[in-house]
């Protein structure tokens, strides 16, 4: 009960981002606290990040490029944006034929992937196009060419993390729902090149790469702001500042789980990400708007993306010799 589920159109508008929030005007001043991400309605664009290395904390700046608002889920300051209003859940397409059953300990769903013993459709050779997409750019080579898996549109996000702890090196996305050939082939080279906390990524930084897709669904606006779950559903909020000006936060399924948090430690972290600075109590927080959504997200290292193409070559139209393991060493 208190729920309803987000128009397509208005879901598009919401803070693009792993964790992110939206911002109208440019800026490149750090959040304050949390995973972050900017975006934009009313068809301006933003882009955002997924946070720092412990997902708290990031810069935003925003582009106005055509009509897809981007973000990042991991941290940054806030901005304003259009509400959003009931009714069916356009951005939940029907799911296709992917499976990741026999996958490798390096090659796994992240957490809240899948439901139900369904099959999801983010896969395997997604996050290998992203690899091809990002070693083409860095090359040189011609991009490749249109892949086999499924064009469905879908919120969608990129991440990239590095070395053995992993750390963030990038991550932007968009909440508008977008066909997943020509969504990965942009937000692949967004996050890797654009993300504003980071500089462009290098050849050499190839091997220690790990690339996560994550792909964004049903959407849901809940009349209680703890009504959703930890390690199952992303976030988004919206709310007034205390200058009355409307923000908005959103933290991927993954982050209040990585972090340990709670719900409140949640809520408060979006908060304080969106730029709320006066002391929060329980009767602000019953103010917040809050839509909840899941994520279907693969993760793959670069390791098993040169095991994958060496086994399956030229599967994904890539025009160019697959590298050894310490090609780029």
């Amino acid at each position: 009960m208190g729920r309803k589920r987000c128009v397509g159109a208005d879901c598009s508008k919401m803070a693009a981002g792993c964790c992110g929030v939206k911002k109208q005007k440019l800026s490149g001043s750090p959040g304050s606290g949390g995973p972050g991400g900017v975006g934009a309605g009313s068809g301006v664009a933003g882009t955002g990040h997924c946070g720092s290395e412990l997902g708290i904390g990031s810069s935003a700046t925003v582009a106005a490029t055509a009509n897809v608002s981007r973000a990042n889920g991991l941290g940054g300051p806030g901005g304003n944006v259009s509400g959003s209003s009931g009714g069916t859940n356009a951005l939940s397409p029907a799911t296709a034929g992917y499976s990741t059953s026999g996958l490798s300990p390096n090659l796994s769903p992240g957490p809240g992937s899948g439901s139900g013993g369904r099959k999801m459709v983010v896969s395997a050779e997604m996050c290998c196009f992203c690899f091809d997409v990002l070693y083409c750019h860095l090359y040189g080579y011609q991009p490749p060419r249109t892949p086999r898996f499924t064009n469905d549109p879908y919120p969608l996000f990129v991440t990239w993390k590095i070395g053995r702890d992993k750390r963030l090196r990038g991550c932007i996305g968009t909440f508008s729902a977008m066909n997943l050939h020509s969504g990965l082939r942009e937000y692949t080279l967004t996050s890797a090149l654009k993300d504003s906390r980071f500089p462009p990524m290098t050849r050499d930084e190839l091997p220690r790469l790990f690339c996560s897709v994550s792909l964004l669904t049903n959407f849901e606006d809940v009349g209680d702001y703890l009504d959703w779950e930890v390690g199952v559903h992303g976030i988004r909020i919206e709310f007034f500042n205390e200058k009355g000006s409307k923000r908005t936060a959103t933290y991927l399924p993954e982050v209040a789980k990585e972090q340990g948090w709670d719900h409140i430690q949640t809520i408060d972290s979006l908060l304080r990400k969106g730029g709320y600075k006066a002391p929060i109590t329980n009767d602000f927080r019953k103010t917040i708007k809050l839509t909840r959504y899941r994520s279907e997200k693969m993760t793959m290292g670069y390791a098993e993306y040169i095991a994958h193409r060496q086994h399956h070559h030229y599967q994904n139209g890539i025009g160019h010799p697959v590298p050894s393991y310490n090609h780029y060493s």
